[in-house]
């Protein structure tokens, strides 16, 4: 729209929203800031015990560190395998969606298991899931998988369910065939619920890719707040553990963006 076609109102309303946008930003990096300044001053009065805790110049000083000595290896591996395991994961958790409501009979005879199974805690698979896989990056790919299929399949299961009953009813009396209803509305109908499971899942595939590199990896950022716990070096434990909430958040920023590439292409349906 051009603003110079804009009413007063209009143009005042989107005033206080930017400026609104503004303050919840600044809010935000104030926070951080009070919080880091606090971490840091209690640490150095003694009020906290910074062997334990760490403070955040250690923290700087311990990242430097790391920079110079393969940080950015063990960031990438981390990544690698959160990103396979997520694929895999949605791939795999949509076709099995897609399977179960294409057939309410084999849809009705597994729901018990995948309820079952998305209870279960899939770390304690771990010994398990070691034996099967290897002690490697394969184990560690497929807890990543286990802990985020069923939540693919369940969510997405849920909202083809949910498609607007009058619409395939309409397209069945159009004459139009399961395939032609699937590709035509049930799917266009649940991108969004398909990008809230991305959204879940980015999280789920790098806790369990965490979980496994704890029990068999030798590199990653698991490995190293495993390793930094082991030889009492908490600073290198609380800088692994904020470099993974970085990792985490930007992969998740980055769904986002594929999300709004996506509405932008397909608005229509979205």
């Amino acid at each position: 729209m051009d603003k110079e076609n804009l009413s007063p109102e209009r143009h005042q309303y989107l005033k206080k929203i930017r400026r609104t946008d503004k303050l919840v930003v600044l809010s935000q990096i104030g926070i951080l800031v009070v919080l880091l300044a606090a971490w840091e001053i209690t640490g150095r009065l003694g009020l906290i015990d910074s062997f334990i805790l760490s403070q955040p110049s250690r923290i700087i000083d311990t990242f430097l560190n790391m920079s110079q000595n393969g940080l950015h290896i063990h960031i990438g591996i981390t990544i690698y395998e959160t990103i396979v395991g997520f694929v895999l994961g949605v791939i795999t958790g949509t076709l099995l969606a897609i399977l179960l409501w294409w057939s309410k009979f084999i849809s009705r005879v597994f729901e018990p298991y995948l309820v079952v199974l998305n209870s279960l805690p899939k770390i304690a698979l771990g010994p398990v899931i070691i034996i099967i896989a290897g002690a490697g990056t394969r184990a560690i790919i497929f807890m990543a998988l286990a802990i985020s299929l069923i939540v693919t399949v369940l969510e997405m299961l849920n909202g083809f369910q949910r498609t607007d009953s009058e619409l395939i009813k309409m397209a069945e009396a159009f004459g139009a065939n399961k395939k032609q209803i699937f590709i035509k509305i049930v799917f266009p109908s649940n991108i969004s619920t398909l990008f809230s499971s991305l959204k879940i899942n980015i999280g789920l595939s790098l806790v369990g890719v965490i979980a496994g590199e704890f029990l068999v990896s030798k590199a990653g950022l698991g490995y190293l707040i495993v390793y930094g716990g082991q030889v009492f070096k908490l600073d290198l434990v609380m800088a692994s553990v904020i470099i993974l909430a970085v990792v985490a958040a930007l992969m998740y920023e980055g769904v986002v963006f594929l999300q709004k590439i996506v509405a932008k292409r397909f608005g229509s349906h979205y």
